[in-house]
């Protein structure tokens, strides 16, 4: 099955072709509303969302509405995600969690501050998750920099919209890197457990 990335990047790697004694078939997982979703739920391995939401713009534009979008889509929908897959997880005594962050939870710049809070928020309730998780599941946070994707392009602030563009263009790296990333995490053993990974350009500062 395949691992959808947030960002919209799709981490090109068959993890289970079908259920391994144990585990539940996507038929069989609780709390889906749709096949859709369903096929989105991998059994080993979960990422809570589909696509990550950066309506970047300076605080003094008051764009309350992009704010309340981005915590609903950043913060509640991977509370919504690990609330899905974590009793599936339970059940069959394995999973493996993987959480986008961002570098901006340790770097924050102008314009920044909403979206870098959201993803702050996902790394600490992610680190939440790994104390409580016990020892049969695993806690991925992927805190990806300069993304060669449609990012920029979520901002409103034109200004905004032009400086990450640009910047994107300078250094950003391919999204194949950040799907070798969580490869990484995901073909570890079972007794180990990747927690953190941040992947930036070489270029970036």
């Amino acid at each position: 099955m395949l691992a959808i990335m947030p960002d919209g990047l799709t981490a090109h790697k068959t993890l289970r072709p079908s259920p391994q004694p144990g585990e539940l078939a996507p038929s069989e997982l609780p709390g889906l509303r749709s096949p859709a979703k369903a096929t989105r739920l991998a059994l080993r391995v979960t990422v809570p969302f589909p696509h990550r939401v950066g309506t970047i713009s300076p605080l003094d534009d008051l764009r309350t509405d992009e704010w309340d979008h981005m915590v609903d889509v950043n913060i509640k929908g991977v509370l919504n995600g690990i609330g899905t897959a974590l009793p599936v997880f339970r059940a069959q005594g394995s999973g493996h969690f993987v959480t986008t962050a961002s570098t901006a939870t340790s770097r924050v710049v102008p314009a920044m501050a909403v979206y870098a809070g959201t993803k702050a928020a996902v790394r600490a309730i992610c680190e939440g998750l790994r104390q409580e998780a016990g020892p049969t599941l695993r806690v991925t946070t992927v805190s990806p920099g300069l993304i060669a994707t449609d990012f920029a392009e979520a901002s409103s602030n034109d200004r905004v919209r032009g400086d990450i563009t640009r910047m994107r263009d300078e250094v950003a790296i391919e999204p194949a890197a950040v799907a070798r990333a969580v490869a990484y995490a995901i073909e570890q053993p079972a007794e180990v457990d990747v927690n953190e990974i941040v992947i930036r350009p070489t270029a970036q500062s």
